[in-house]
């Protein structure tokens, strides 16, 4: 049997399956494992993506993976280590703190390879926090989702080259298509949002969090010299009710009541981005990848994303997107003015320019190639 041939078995460890990067990727990675002929697992708590994974082929192990209690950590790494043995797993893959201490532990008991992904930036203000982090580091194997985030982990844990790996974040090229987005898809987003019609929509697709930027976004609307638009910011609160009546409360001080939209989650993202003339990324912390920039870019969309982080990277500016200052309203509100008043040839150009990067650079499959790559060099290594 070669090591192409080489049947996978892999489990992956994260706290939940809602939304967001590290989850998506999870889903991923476990789909291209089933269709490479091999068996993938997902210790989880379960959540919005766990129909979504086992349609993928992916078998759940359900309990508090997300704890950080030392007990019950030390009590999923005996569960881990019970599944390990009993289906043969080689590879256990962490993509959170608190999920890798048991997946490294129960790794170490089995001789499984302990595989771990970087999918945020983790810092740490204290000897025991880097500790803590260090869980991360200790892997055969350390993914980082960028560059920016590889050059995090060499300088907090001083990683050996030969470990590291830098392998983007995916979207699957499908689904975020322009030509692949129904009609009918983008009628019910825009009847959900009870957008006006014929007026511009400017949005902001990330989760409700302080350093996603959206009170910077807010701000700089109002300095816009008209409300001849449609704003929304689409994305879970995950129980940050508190942000969100701050959040309320700003657009209402603003006056912009009438054309500021806060609608949840949406499950739709692509239908959502073609909704969209306008997609702005302004978070106020970096991102270690940035998931929404790239698949704004790919949908084709006007892209105005803050200038710091991994999507320094993946925002060829002036070219795909434009970068701004993280925080500066005025030059946000400006670019805005900017983007709206954009002739459609140099549009174009953009949109056409910035689907071909992320085609060259960011699809999912690429990701799960280099992933599984990994997956069948360290057990090529333990033979």
């Amino acid at each position: 049997m070669t090591l192409a041939s080489a049947q996978l078995s892999v489990l992956q460890v994260i706290p939940a399956l809602d939304a967001g990067g590290a989850e998506r990727t999870a889903v991923d990675v476990a789909r291209a494992v089933v269709a490479a002929g091999g068996k993938a697992w997902i210790a989880t708590k379960g959540g919005r993506l766990a129909g979504e994974a086992e349609a993928a082929g992916a078998q759940l192990i359900l309990g508090p993976f997300d704890s950080k209690n030392p007990l019950t950590i030390w009590r999923n790494a005996n569960t881990l280590a019970d599944v390990i043995v009993a289906h043969t797993i080689d590879i256990v893959h962490a993509r959170s703190r608190a999920p890798a201490w048991s997946a490294y532990l129960a790794a170490r008991r089995t001789k499984a390879k302990y595989v771990a992904t970087y999918h945020g930036i983790y810092n740490a203000k204290s000897s025991l926090k880097r500790w803590y982090n260090s869980i991360m580091a200790r892997a055969d194997a350390v993914i980082a989702n960028s560059n920016f985030t590889a050059d995090h982990v060499r300088a907090e844990h001083n990683v050996s080259e030969i470990r590291l790996h830098v392998i983007p974040r995916g979207i699957d090229i499908q689904a975020f298509t322009p030509e692949n987005v129904t009609p009918d898809r983008i009628e019910t987003i825009r009847k959900q949002w009870n957008l006006r019609p014929g007026k511009p929509v400017i949005m902001l697709p990330n989760r409700l969090t302080r350093w996603k930027g959206q009170l910077t976004f807010i701000e700089a609307l109002a300095k816009l010299p008209h409300q001849d638009f449609e704003a929304v910011m689409v994305g879970d609160a995950q129980q940050r009710d508190t942000y969100v009546q701050e959040l309320i409360a700003a657009v209402d001080a603003n006056g912009l009541a009438q054309c500021v939209r806060i609608p949840g989650h949406c499950s739709d993202m692509p239908a959502a981005f073609m909704v969209a003339d306008i997609v702005v990324a302004p978070s106020i912390e970096p991102e270690a990848f940035g998931r929404a920039a790239v698949e704004a870019q790919a949908m084709g969309r006007t892209l105005i994303a803050s200038d710091l982080g991994a999507q320094t990277e993946t925002v060829a500016d002036g070219v795909t997107g434009y970068l701004f200052p993280p925080g500066d309203a005025d030059t946000l509100a400006d670019l805005l003015m900017k983007a709206l008043a954009m002739p459609p040839e140099r549009r174009e150009a953009m949109r056409t320019a910035a689907r071909e990067r992320v085609l060259k650079s960011y699809t999912v499959d690429a990701m799960c190639a280099a992933t599984l790559k990994i997956y069948r060099n360290l057990i090529a290594a333990a033979r």
